[in-house]
């Protein structure tokens, strides 16, 4: 089995050599893991900021931890009432392209996710996006014990994280193959000029990611209830229900797409506990009380 110093060369080497080259201004290697189409971009900025609901408005410090580059304008929000944000990740690429965006408004740390190096108690927020899967599955419960750890009394840490193999995926997986089957049907071979207006006409035009990627271990909602909310107090909202798998395959301007979108996230909205504890990427909010560590 890969050791845990191991797996952590693994990912630092990723995203210092691949994920955080940036390939025009403001955008990474790793952009290719999100659906950045204008027919989506309503929908995942209104995801985005929904982490604003559950964060103090104002402090002396957040820690967002595995901060990356800051790469996306609503990521900005998160800090603007705080006097510092205290970024920390094990990439040193990523720190230097944060301090890009930031400036004096951040501090900046190489850290391990499941080390922290704070004291108790002394952020007055928390995030940490896309972060604890890149973590030897060992290490995940550790992880949050240690962002539970440094968050400040009466304050909330908020965690954005895919779940492994989540119920409404699994259900609409079959579908997806449906539609990327068909695709391939259809798309006529690349020398054959005749079939160019097929393609033309499509509605849909998949994008295949062909790149691989780091390591990436993820757990269920089971596991989150019985590993780290049997030790802590753990709320799980929605944060986005779909993978960006069926976003590219499904979600096209010709099909309606804008509208499917709003439509789901008025789901979401109405049924967050549900969407989040059975869709892709749910919202987990730690909350550490005034009277207890």
């Amino acid at each position: 089995m890969v050791s845990e110093a191991e797996i952590k060369r693994q990912v630092r080497d990723f995203y210092d050599q691949v994920g955080w080259q940036e390939v025009s201004e403001g955008c990474y290697q790793n952009a290719a893991y999100e659906d950045l189409r204008p027919v989506s971009s309503e929908y995942i900025h209104r995801c985005h900021l929904r982490l604003l609901r559950h964060l103090k408005a104002d402090g002396r410090c957040l820690l967002d931890a595995g901060c990356g580059p800051i790469q996306y304008p609503e990521y900005l929000e998160y800090s603007r009432g705080y006097n510092f944000r205290v970024c920390a990740d094990i990439s040193f690429v990523a720190l230097l392209e944060a301090r890009k965006r930031i400036g004096a408004h951040g501090l900046y740390v190489v850290a391990d996710i499941a080390r922290l190096p704070f004291e108790d108690d002394v952020f007055d927020g928390v995030v940490s996006l896309h972060t604890i899967h890149h973590l030897h599955p060992e290490e995940h419960l550790r992880a949050y014990q240690e962002l539970h750890r440094t968050l400040a009394r009466d304050s909330s840490a908020i965690i954005v994280n895919g779940w492994d193999n989540p119920p409404l995926t699994v259900l609409t997986n079959w579908l997806i193959h449906l539609i990327e089957k068909l695709y391939r049907i259809i798309k006529p071979p690349a020398n054959n000029s005749q079939g160019v207006g097929k393609i033309d006409r499509l509605p849909v035009e998949i994008q295949h990611q062909s790149q691989t990627g780091t390591y990436v271990r993820k757990h269920d909602a089971r596991w989150l209830a019985k590993e780290v909310g049997s030790r802590m107090p753990v709320q799980i909202w929605c944060w986005r229900s779909v993978s960006v798998r069926l976003l590219r395959t499904l979600i096209h301007e010709k099909w309606g797409g804008r509208v499917l979108l709003r439509g789901l996230f008025w789901l979401e909205e109405h049924m967050p506990h549900f969407f989040g504890k059975y869709g892709q990427y749910p919202l987990i909010v730690i909350h550490k009380t005034a009277g207890k560590q």
